[in-house]
């Protein structure tokens, strides 16, 4: 699919101390599809003066003063959106992890199912960190019992159209989901609320640090910040399982 703007979707791009990864995912990404906003989470690297060097049409670059994570800048950003008329968001991630040939397809499968969250299920290659393969199987574990197996697949993989207004329902209504509990709150909750999850593989790549490639993942703050997030899921799901039981098995 060629950079056609749409009227009624658009993908974001949160970013923090990216450096010039944030350009390189920008452009590749208005190659096959705008509008494409670059949300700069209170960055103190130059990632957002090489983002605006581009001066690519149909990009945006929205530059938060402080640093409020990839939930509270995708919120910021969805609410701008909103605003101004989106009603769907493929948000992924600015370090070169997620292909930007997928932005299509799954722009494409969202046209078709507009009231489904469609949720990317990550293909890991042999450049995979051990410990953030193996790491995630216990919180996918437990998300797919808040959701009785109706969600996404994979509850941290930050490659997904969301579905913008019962997103901000969500948001909107709790505290959390502002930092890397975003993925896994919003997917849980999404279910919760009624909205089908379509999972899809899409391949992941960890580009080496002297491409730009960086983590600002916490092993042990962000661990125990999703497992204050999972009890409290845990201990709320029974309140949902009437819902739940209504949504498809995939």
């Amino acid at each position: 699919m060629n950079a056609t703007p749409s009227p009624r979707r658009l993908v974001i791009l949160p970013s923090y101390n990216s450096g010039p990864q944030l350009a390189r995912t920008l452009a590749a990404v208005a190659a096959v599809w705008t509008p494409v906003w670059a949300v700069i989470d209170g960055s103190t690297d130059e990632s957002g003066r090489l983002a605006r060097d581009l001066a690519i049409e149909g990009t945006r670059i929205i530059e938060l003063a402080t640093n409020s994570g990839k939930g509270g800048a995708v919120f910021e950003a969805l609410k701008l959106a909103s605003a101004e008329g989106f009603d769907h968001a493929l948000v992924m991630d600015a370090d070169g992890q997620h292909p930007p040939e997928a932005v299509a397809e799954f722009m494409a499968l969202s046209e078709e199912l507009p009231h489904c969250l469609i949720a990317g299920t990550p293909v890991f290659g042999p450049d995979a960190p051990g410990e953030r393969v193996t790491g995630r199987r216990v919180g996918n574990t437990l998300a797919s019992i808040e959701t009785l197996g109706r969600g996404a697949r994979d509850s941290l993989f930050g490659f997904r159209v969301y579905p913008i207004a019962p997103v901000l329902r969500i948001l909107s209504g709790t505290r959390s989901a502002r930092r890397f509990d975003f993925d896994t709150v919003v997917a849980v909750r999404l279910a919760w609320a009624g909205v089908p999850t379509v999972n899809r593989p899409v391949p992941v790549r960890y580009p080496p640090r002297e491409e730009g490639g960086v983590s600002h993942f916490h092993y042990v703050r962000d661990n125990l910040l999703l497992t204050r997030v999972h009890t409290g899921l845990l201990l709320e799901m029974w309140r949902h399982l009437p819902t739940l039981l209504s949504l498809p098995c995939h």
